[in-house]
């Protein structure tokens, strides 16, 4: 059983839509007015060989690393089609956070990488926004070979 496979087991994580393995660990009992939970966190762990497809939530999402290699985030702002990369690790930094309506994806080069992730006001499936590969390349066409490298299709 690799590293990864322990975790994956000992954590009880079962696959994530965008890529790599989850589970909701915090639910907050408290709720804002529209009756959401005020926070939701997640253990996410991704392995080399696979990745974090580029989506978007209309939250922020703040990432804390907790084990293994290396965890880079490829951001694209989406009202001015910027790139950016942000690589977490046990020699720091140890949080990143990606503001709402950023498409974002993540990729590790070796092994895996556990984190953590947290979201306010809480994760909701409608919210998550997983574009498809042809849409991304038409919205931002100078990010060609990181759309490529985080969709699939």
């Amino acid at each position: 059983m690799t590293p990864a496979e322990k975790w994956i087991k000992k954590l009880g994580l079962e696959r994530h839509p965008e890529g790599g393995w989850f589970r909701r660990i915090y639910t907050s009992e408290t709720r804002n007015e529209s009756g959401r939970p005020v926070l939701t966190s997640i253990y996410y762990l991704l392995e080399q060989g696979d990745f974090s497809a580029l989506h978007r939530l209309k939250q922020d999402e703040q990432w804390h690393f907790y084990a293994g290699s290396p965890i880079t985030i490829h951001e694209i702002d989406a009202e001015r089609g910027a790139g950016k990369t942000t690589t977490l690790s046990a020699e720091g930094p140890f949080q990143y956070t990606v503001k709402a309506g950023c498409f974002f994806g993540a990729t590790v080069s070796e092994g895996f990488a556990l984190v953590g992730c947290s979201v306010a006001p809480g994760f909701d499936f409608a919210d998550f926004e997983l574009p498809s590969r042809a849409e991304l390349l038409r919205r931002f066409p100078q990010h060609e070979a990181l759309i490529l490298k985080l969709t699939r299709e």
